[in-house]
């Protein structure tokens, strides 16, 4: 599968990311009711199937999924840099959001934590009500616990600033070709994700088949999506084997599709 530059991030990430957060909620989710070895697998077949994007938080309790999986790709021989695990915190105070990154970290038994971001951004004047939080993210990122930071939106003003926002390094973003779940309507969404990625925000994509009311269309709801040309990669939760091979292939044959530059 081919790879992109997340924006300005200087990470490559594949186009297809596996989501870890279908129905999260209180550490819960659908993936993670596989079990720690049933995920951890299903991550690792990800990997060898060139999907090396994976998408977590804290609110779905993916982090021992992610960290078994990961263990198994560097016992291979791999290198860490060969994946990139997104994460989320849902604290908003700057010791919270310290204590998080430092306990994300013996989770995923990593040095270093790829993306992290700050879930659920629902109002326009986030920067100013979170100041804290962000602040503690740029300081984990000085540190180098963290290489880029950002949000998850769920609100069209948020979306908007986050655009004008220099702290913001990746946004993860709601959009699918019905409009289903999203922050705004299509017309009003679509722009806004395109003043991100003229921003050089990494910007990668959930809810594409609509929270799974468009998964009998996924080809078109992929394609809908690629063909924006402003969003460097789509976070789809699965579950089994035969979804996560048939939508690796589906997005290597909707490449071409794609106006971003690819790399191999």
């Amino acid at each position: 599968m081919e790879t992109v530059s997340l924006g300005r991030t200087g990470l490559q990430v594949s186009r297809l990311a596996l989501g870890t957060g279908t129905h999260g909620w209180a550490h819960r989710s659908e993936q993670t009711g596989l079990g720690l070895d049933g995920l951890a697998n299903l991550l690792r077949m990800a990997y060898d199937q060139g999907v090396s994007f994976w998408d977590s938080a804290d609110q779905y309790g993916s982090h021992p999924h992610v960290a078994r999986a990961l263990q198994g790709i560097l016992k291979q021989g791999c290198p860490r840099e060969s994946v990139v695990i997104a994460t989320k915190t849902s604290s908003r105070k700057g010791k919270e959001v310290t204590h998080d990154v430092e306990r994300f970290l013996r989770e995923v038994g990593t040095d270093v934590l790829d993306i992290v971001l700050l879930h659920c951004m629902g109002q326009r004047d986030w920067p100013q009500r979170y100041a804290e939080a962000m602040e503690a993210l740029s300081r984990a990122k000085e540190q180098g616990k963290v290489r880029a930071v950002g949000i998850s939106c769920h609100d069209l003003g948020a979306l908007g600033i986050a655009a004008e926002t220099d702290w913001v390094d990746v946004v993860l973003v709601r959009i699918n070709r019905a409009g289903v779940h999203m922050d705004g309507p299509v017309d009003k969404v679509v722009p806004a994700i395109g003043r991100l990625y003229a921003a050089g925000k990494g910007v990668y994509a959930m809810k594409v088949l609509g929270c799974g009311q468009l998964t009998r269309e996924a080809r078109l709801a992929m394609q809908y999506v690629l063909q924006l040309g402003t969003v460097h990669a789509l976070a789809i939760g699965m579950s089994r084997a035969e979804h996560l091979a048939q939508n690796a292939r589906l997005i290597e044959e909707l490449t071409p599709w794609h106006p971003l530059q690819a790399q191999r």
